[in-house]
């Protein structure tokens, strides 16, 4: 009977099979799982709208798919799709660290179970369980493990970016290139009781609603008076 292989490309072998070759193969096998564990690699993307396969090695090392880490890197001229063979079930650490302003979907190379999109701005990192909850490889989910529970990302540009619902898109903070006085802001208990009130600061850092200023009408009559 002849080996077999995981959906990572590790081989199982068969008692009494591969003869004189086990230590080799078993050496392999080693160096794969180290991959899978802790392994970071490097995907170029580079170029138009395309999809791109992550392929299984059967016994090998070396397959992108086979480590922890996986870098999206290249410059990019359309949306980017990155698939994976349905029976791989494992998690990612997955970083989009290409150029340019278009989306990469990760996902399974066929069947209706869910992707994981960076939108075209999103150049951060996503923590993703591949492989779904039930035992249909027809039907494999990827889900973002740190984006369900939170919807947060913090990207590599000094931004603290919020998710909408199906990660295409975000809004957030940025800091700027030169901070010239470390500030902490506290926020107010609640929300305003009066519509149009503005946050405004202490100058020490804690923040309050306040009226954000002229009414329409004071605008209006002022600049009927003063032109």
């Amino acid at each position: 009977m002849p080996s077999t292989y995981t959906g990572l490309g590790t081989q199982l072998m068969v008692t009494g099979e591969q003869a004189g070759t086990w230590g080799t193969k078993t050496n392999t096998n080693l160096q794969i799982i180290e991959q899978i564990a802790g392994g970071y690699i490097e995907v170029d993307i580079n170029g138009g709208a395309q999809t791109t396969t992550l392929a299984v090695s059967d016994g090998s090392t070396g397959a992108a798919l086979a480590h922890r880490v996986i870098a999206f890197t290249g410059a990019i001229t359309g949306n980017q799709i990155v698939t994976i063979p349905l029976d791989v079930q494992t998690f990612y650490i997955v970083r989009n660290s290409t150029s340019g302003a278009y989306t990469v979907q990760f996902k399974y190379v066929t069947g209706s179970g869910s992707s994981i999109t960076f939108s075209a701005t999103d150049k951060g990192s996503k923590i993703l369980y591949v492989g779904g909850v039930a035992d249909d490889v027809t039907n494999p989910n990827i889900v973002d493990l740190f984006a369900d529970s939170s919807d947060i990302t913090l990207s590599n540009n000094n931004a603290l970016l919020f998710n909408d619902a199906d990660d295409s898109a975000a809004v957030g903070f940025k800091a700027p290139t030169t901070v010239s006085g470390a500030v902490t802001w506290v926020l107010p208990a609640a929300d305003a009781t009066t519509s149009g009130y503005a946050l405004t600061s202490n100058a020490s850092g804690t923040l309050s609603w306040s009226a954000a200023g002229i009414s329409t009408g004071k605008a209006i009559a002022m600049a009927m008076i003063f032109g």
